[in-house]
Parts: structure tokens; sequence; C-alpha cells
């Protein structure tokens, strides 16, 4: 048996992958929900109870911490929620395995590997990077096995990014879109199917424990190419797109708390942001889905009626 803490997209195609491969899964949310599956029992639970998450825990393989609270309440909500699931893993001896993003690595240059040393210059990168800080010492301790999977933006149904954010959902509806960062820049974008494999493929290897995993990106196409890529496979018109300056960014952030978050992490934006995942592609056998299957995915899931 194997429990995952949250339901978002990448939580939900971990389950789902699972499942479909004989596994039985407890999917733990606050709101008790996530896929409809016979091997998969929802259940309703506040994570950050850690008598409550140790009960549930009792008897798993492993716990695959994949919450995401709220992007302006990651300050007061993850640490809390971090120490839950480590403490849940610890006490009932199961594998814990993470998903993260580079936020801790802070401004880097050049293609980013999992050894490059943690220096965040964000808050929300000093959240991530004492996530795995805490985790990792557990584990030099000998007191559990973590490993981490560290996505870079999402894309596929569902997913939660800037690029789904500002870009993906305008351009599916034929609108302007304005996105806050270089829109020729190269940059690596996450498929949750792909993180949820690197997931599993990390959970089930010998070698991985102690150390990170970047997931192999779908895509290092800039933005404006992507955009075009998302029209054409949702047979949308040519995408009309801006670059929206700091200072706009800022204003809608006085009025909107999640967008006023998005400031500190523009050096993600402004340049090219690469990751290297060959690691991964070796050790743990993933390779990424290619990119039109993704932005097909996507349009699919707009052109869907509304329930």
């Amino acid at each position: 048996m194997h429990v995952i803490v949250g339901a978002g997209a990448t939580g939900s195609a971990t389950a789902r992958l699972l499942a479909d491969a004989g596994e039985q899964v407890r999917l733990v949310t606050r709101r008790g929900s996530g896929p409809v599956h016979e091997r998969i029992e929802r259940v309703t639970a506040d994570a950050t109870d850690t008598a409550r998450l140790i009960e549930l825990t009792r008897g798993a393989t492993a716990v695959f911490n994949c919450a995401m609270p709220p992007y302006d309440r990651w300050p007061t909500e993850f640490p809390p929620l971090a120490d839950a699931v480590l403490a849940a893993a610890e006490r009932t001896g199961a594998d814990y395995v993470m998903l993260g993003n580079t936020y801790g690595y802070g401004p880097a240059d050049g293609p980013v590997t999992e050894d490059l040393p943690l220096a965040p210059t964000s808050v929300k990168g000093r959240v991530r990077a004492r996530m795995w800080q805490d985790a990792r010492a557990a584990h030099d301790a000998g007191r559990v096995r973590v490993t981490e999977v560290r996505a870079s933006d999402f894309l596929g149904a569902g997913a939660y990014s800037p690029f789904t954010l500002m870009v993906g959902a305008q351009v599916l509806a034929g609108a302007p879109a304005s996105y806050p960062g270089d829109l020729d820049a190269p940059h690596s974008w996450t498929y949750t199917g792909d993180a949820a494999r690197t997931l599993v493929a990390a959970a089930q290897h010998e070698d991985s424990w102690g150390r990170a995993w970047h997931v192999p990106s779908t895509s290092e196409a800039p933005v404006r190419e992507l955009a075009a890529r998302l029209a054409a496979a949702a047979a949308a018109p040519g995408p009309r797109l801006g670059r929206m300056t700091r200072a706009e960014l800022e204003a809608i952030g006085r009025t909107d708390s999640v967008m006023a978050e998005f400031p500190e992490m523009l050096y993600l934006y402004d340049r090219p942001n690469v990751l290297d995942a060959s690691c991964t592609a070796k050790a743990l056998d993933v390779t990424p889905t290619p990119v039109d299957e993704v932005l097909a995915e996507m349009a699919a899931e707009h052109a869907k009626p509304a329930a």
C-alpha cells in the first residue's frame, strides 16, 4: 500500500499510475478529492495532523508528499505539512518520496544539475530548501529513506504554472496574453504525467535514496513557441503575446495575493532556465512525453463542456 498526500494534477496522476499497476493507494486530502479507482481509497484528513497521518501511513511501503498549499501561503502552511509527513514516514518505516521544484537552487546559469548546491534567494525557495534539508538530515541520521523529485514549471491538463495561468488559458480562448518573462528564452517544462512516473520510479529504485532527481522535460521551448504550438493543437487563432513588465506585475499583485508572489521568482523567467535530467533518464529509465501530446491533452481538456 502507498500513501499519497495531495490530489493535484501530479498527485492524482501518481495515484492512477500506481493503482493501474495493481497497487493499493490511500490518497489523503482535506476534501477527500482525487480520481475514482477501485484501488484508490480517498481519505479526508488534515495532513498537518501528525497523529492522524501516522495512523493513515501505518503499513505503507512509501508515502508521497505531493501536497501544494496555496501559493501565497507557502511560508505558513508548507513547513507544518512537511514536518507531519516526515514524522509519519519516520514513525511507520515508510519510505518518503517528495515532489519538489527548482526554487531552492536560486538563480543559476547553464543547465541545472541535481548536485548544484541549494542557494535560495526567495522566500518560497528557502521554504522548499528547508523541506529537503530537514528530510535529508533525517535520512543521513538513518531515521528514514528519502528522495526528492524536482520539477520545473508544469504543463498538462489541470497543471498550475505561470504559463497555464497567464498564457495557456488565454491562448485557448483566443484572447491576448501577457507573460512576465522573456518570451524567447529556452525554458524547461514538466509534464505532470512525467513527474508522476519519476516519483514512482524513484520510489522503486534502490539507488534513489538520499538524493534528488530532475523530471525529464517535455520541452525546452520558449514561451512564444510553446504558445504557438498550443494554439495549433487547439485549432485556435495565433497567439497575441506581450511581455508584462515588473511594474505591471506588482500592480496586479496589490489586489491579487497569488500574483503578488511572482515578482520574487522572475529570475526563473527573464533568462534561459534549463534542467539537466540525464541522471534520471539513465538511472531511473524515465523519458519525457512528447510535448505535442501534452499540448493536445491541454487543448482537449479546455474543449470539454463545463460540468
